[in-house]
């Protein structure tokens, strides 16, 4: 395939009567996925049916149940992946009942709690909406997308966010560089503007998509309000040595890119890419670094998650965030079926990334 054949059409894979969010999968195939947190949905986490018309709530019905004198129950989550071993994470950025935010792995082989890491203040901030993450599983490290704008938070406070798998130690990074800064750059649907208050402020949102190469070497990310991939050493990241302003040094700016939210890679080193702005997912080749549509299809409205699988597609959500009535002038423009897409990427990838 070559790019005079981009784009693509992306292939209808499951209709579902509630927004999809991010997507991963177990060793076994099933197809895990969150119910977009924006539409405050009742089941948080679900495994997609055999009909791939419907789900069950995943791991259980009790984590998808909020507690009144516990946390042990997944309250707002977006971001989930899964790694080597059969663990599939799921990032609760806890801003639907005030908890703290935590990262919940469950053990799919077992179907057991395998562990949670809080990530509590001052790591979290009031504005911190934990957006997405990325595992690093060469160092043990976990690095998350916090986009800032959380109950109260604009962006401006947008950073990264790293837990140590070993000791749960968690560190706040590049809060206030421009690779996590959203820039004055509107989100625009057609002639549509998305603004968040009567005045007609522009939305902005800070870092967003994340992903690590095959080899762990490089962490890629950027904000979702932004014209850039940026790029910096997992080697960097996990030195505690490097003050703020010598990491920030240190970050590359990667290649250009329109307002994105997920962020996928195959094992050649293609990036991909949710262009929130379209009905499309696009694609960053390693060889040229120039960004391109790659997958596009008439209902991907809002795409959203991007992961690999091990059939040797691509799957990525339509969420239809932006037809919700909040930017419409209170007339509500989602509809079920909410779709998820598949399509084949440019080499094969990680399964869950």
């Amino acid at each position: 395939m070559t790019d005079q054949d981009w784009p693509i059409t992306a292939e209808i894979f499951a209709e579902l009567p509630e927004a999809v969010g991010n997507i991963t999968f177990t060793p076994k195939s099933d197809v895990i996925f969150s119910h977009h947190p924006f539409f405050e949905p009742d089941i948080r986490v679900a495994k997609l049916n055999e009909a791939r018309s419907g789900s069950t709530p995943w791991p259980n019905l009790g984590w998808n149940t909020p507690k009144a004198d516990s946390d042990q129950y997944l309250d707002s989550v977006l971001g989930l992946r899964g790694d080597g071993n059969g663990v599939i994470w799921m990032l609760d950025m806890g801003t639907r009942g005030g908890l703290t935010p935590k990262l919940v792995g469950w053990n799919s082989n077992t179907d057991s709690l395998e562990r949670i890491y809080y990530i509590p203040a001052p790591t979290s901030l009031p504005e911190s909406q934990h957006n997405d993450f990325t595992i690093d599983e060469k160092r043990g490290m976990i690095i998350i997308a916090d986009e800032g704008i959380g109950p109260g938070g604009d962006g401006t406070k947008a950073a990264l966010v790293t837990i140590d798998m070993k000791t749960g130690k968690t560190r706040r990074l590049l809060q206030g560089h421009e690779s996590c800064l959203p820039e004055d750059v509107p989100i625009k649907l057609g002639d549509r503007v998305l603004t968040v208050d009567d005045q007609g402020t522009p939305l902005r949102i800070g870092a967003d998509g994340i992903v690590a190469d095959l080899e762990y070497e490089w962490l890629y990310f950027g904000p979702l309000s932004g014209s850039w991939i940026y790029r910096v050493r997992l080697d960097d990241i996990a030195d505690e040595r490097l003050g703020a302003t010598e990491l920030g040094d240190r970050v590359e700016r990667y290649a250009q890119k329109p307002n994105n939210g997920g962020l996928g890679i195959d094992r050649a080193g293609n990036l991909y890419l949710t262009a929130v702005e379209t009905t499309a997912v696009g694609v960053i080749p390693a060889n040229t670094r120039e960004y391109a549509e790659y997958a596009s299809h008439p209902r991907l409205i809002w795409p959203d998650g991007v992961s690999y699988a091990a059939d040797g597609h691509m799957y990525v959500s339509a969420a239809q965030v932006s037809e919700a009535a909040g930017f419409n002038d209170g007339e509500e423009r989602t509809h079920a079926p909410y779709y998820i897409f598949r399509f084949p990427p440019l080499a094969p990838g990680r399964l869950g990334h």
